[in-house]
C-alpha cells in the first residue's frame, strides 16, 4: 500500500508513532514511523490527527545523514535561544549536539 504526503497521521494505523529522548518534555515534538510499505512517515506530536509527511528510506537517510554531519545545526542554534526559558534552551543546545 503507497501512502500519499499530507495524509492525516491517525488514518496510518497500525502506525507506531517514536520520538527522540532529547524530544521537548512540553510535547513539541517530531515523531516518525515505519510504513508497511518501507517508507517513513513524520508528524507534529501536537497534531496527531494531523497530516503526515511520507518520505522514503533513501530520502530518509539522506536527511540523517546531513544531520549527523552538522548540515542542519543552524536551525537549533542561534535564532532566538537566549529568551527561552532555561529547560527549553537545554533541549535547544542538545537539538545542536544531537544525532539521529
Amino acid at each position: 500500500m503507497r501512502f500519499n504526503n499530507g495524509i492525516p497521521a491517525d488514518e496510518l494505523a497500525p502506525a507506531r508513532w517514536r520520538k527522540s529522548t532529547a524530544s521537548n518534555p512540553n510535547g513539541s515534538c517530531v515523531e516518525v514511523a515505519e510504513l508497511p510499505d518501507g517508507g517513513v512517515a513524520v508528524r507534529n506530536s501536537r497534531h496527531p490527527s494531523g497530516p503526515a509527511l511520507v518520505y522514503t528510506r533513501a530520502e530518509i537517510a539522506a536527511f540523517v545523514t546531513g544531520a549527523k554531519a552538522g548540515e542542519f545545526d543552524d536551525l537549533c542554534m542561534g535564532g532566538g535561544i537566549e529568551s527561552l526559558s532555561r529547560s527549553r534552551r537545554m533541549v535547544s543546545q542538545r537539538c545542536a549536539r544531537a544525532v539521529i
